[in-house]
C-alpha cells in the first residue's frame, strides 16, 4: 500500500505538468490569415499577394504593434481559400512577439506552394478558420482576416457563415481587393466588392474592410490592416489603402 501511494506521489506533478502543457498559450490576438486562390488570381498577382503578407511582417512598425499589447505576444496562422472544400493550411499557429519571430513567420509564408483552385467560397473559408481557434493560443480576441477579389459563389450560404462566427465571438475583417477595369457585359450593376465585403462578408464588434486599389496596393493595405487589427483601433467601416 505504502509502495502504491509513493509512486501516486510521484505521478502527481506529472499529470499537473502533463496537463499544464496541453492548455492554449495566451496571447493578446489569435489571428488568422484567409488568402483568396480562385482563379481570378492569376500566377502574378497572386506572387503580389504572398510578397504583401511576407514583406508585411518584415516591417519593424508590425513587430512593435505586435508587443504593444498587455501580453505582448499575438497568435498568427495561415491558410489559403478556393473551393467550398479547398482550404490549405499552409502556415501553422506562430507566436510572434518581436521583429525575429516575424523575420521567421515571413520566411514561412515565402516558402508556401502557389496554387490555384476554381471557385470563390468565402463561407467555406469563414467556416475553415472556425475550427482553427483555440488549438495552439488563446487570445483575447479572435481575428480572422479574410482577403479576396470576389464573391460568394460557392458553398453554403455566406450569412449563415458569418452569423455562426459571431456568435463564437469570433471577428471578420475582410481584404477586398478591387479591379478598376470596366466590369463584363451584364455585371454593371452589381455591387462593388467593397461594400459586398462591407454588407455581407465582415462582421463582430470593431469589424472592418480594407479596399486595396488592385493586387499592386496589396502589401500596403496588409501592413494598415494588421496593425489596426492587432491594436484593435477603431475607424471607417471601409478604408482605402
Amino acid at each position: 500500500m505504502r509502495r502504491r501511494l509513493f509512486l501516486a506521489g510521484l505521478a502527481m506533478p506529472f499529470v499537473a505538468t502533463t496537463a499544464r502543457a496541453n492548455e492554449p498559450d495566451p496571447v493578446d490576438v489569435e489571428l488568422i490569415l484567409a488568402v483568396d486562390v480562385s482563379r481570378s488570381v492569376d500566377a502574378e498577382e497572386m506572387e503580389m499577394q504572398f510578397n504583401g503578407y511576407a514583406n508585411a511582417f518584415r516591417d519593424p512598425r508590425l513587430a512593435d504593434s505586435f508587443g504593444g499589447g498587455p501580453l505582448g505576444a499575438v497568435g498568427v496562422t495561415l491558410f489559403t481559400w478556393s473551393d467550398w472544400n479547398i482550404q490549405e493550411h499552409l502556415v501553422p499557429w506562430t507566436k510572434l512577439t518581436c521583429l525575429a519571430d516575424c523575420e521567421q513567420f515571413a520566411a514561412m509564408i515565402d516558402a508556401v506552394p502557389r496554387r490555384t483552385h476554381l471557385y470563390t467560397s468565402i463561407s467555406g473559408a469563414i467556416d475553415f478558420a472556425g475550427r482553427l481557434f483555440g488549438q495552439r493560443f488563446e487570445g483575447t480576441r479572435r481575428v480572422v482576416d479574410i482577403s479576396g477579389d470576389g464573391i460568394n459563389n460557392s458553398g453554403r450560404d455566406l450569412g449563415l457563415a458569418r452569423q455562426a462566427a459571431v456568435e463564437q465571438g469570433i471577428i471578420l475583417n475582410g481584404l477586398a481587393v478591387l479591379d478598376r477595369s470596366p466590369p463584363p457585359s451584364g455585371m454593371a450593376n452589381a455591387q462593388p466588392l467593397d461594400e459586398y465585403y462591407r454588407d455581407r462578408v465582415i462582421g463582430g464588434p470593431g469589424a472592418f474592410v480594407m479596399a486595396a486599389d488592385g493586387f499592386e496596393a496589396f502589401e500596403p493595405a496588409v501592413k494598415r490592416k494588421i496593425i489596426r487589427e492587432v491594436a484593435g483601433l477603431s475607424g471607417p467601416t471601409i478604408e482605402y489603402a
